[in-house]
């Protein structure tokens, strides 16, 4: 019974020990991975998108978040004033919730 104690000491030193950094290494590599494929993407595209709202001008066609298409009448600091539908309907909507440029 304490031989095999003695032995299982005795290969346990015998083994060569693994550096540590390449113990995390898949780790490490999925991060970057995740990175470069998820969040830098997502961080351009949000500035892109911050960018075209900070160059709104009278007269761009804008959609909305929620799916309203319409044309900027006015800006404000922190809102814009569409006009949305055929009777020049004139409703207020944040800038961040302004979805994109439409053609």
């Amino acid at each position: 019974m304490f031989e095999s104690i003695a032995y299982a000491a005795e290969t346990a030193e015998g083994v060569p020990q693994v550096n540590p950094l390449f113990q995390f290494m898949p780790i490490i590599l999925m991060f970057v991975i995740f990175y470069f494929l998820l969040i830098r993407p997502q961080q351009k595209k949000q500035k892109e998108l911050q960018t075209m709202i900070t160059q709104l001008k009278k007269g761009d066609k804008v959609v909305t978040s929620g799916g309203i298409l319409g044309t900027v009448s006015s800006l404000q600091e922190d809102y814009v004033v569409l006009t949305v539908g055929d009777s020049d309907t004139k409703i207020e909507i944040l800038k961040s919730a302004i979805a994109g440029l439409r053609q």
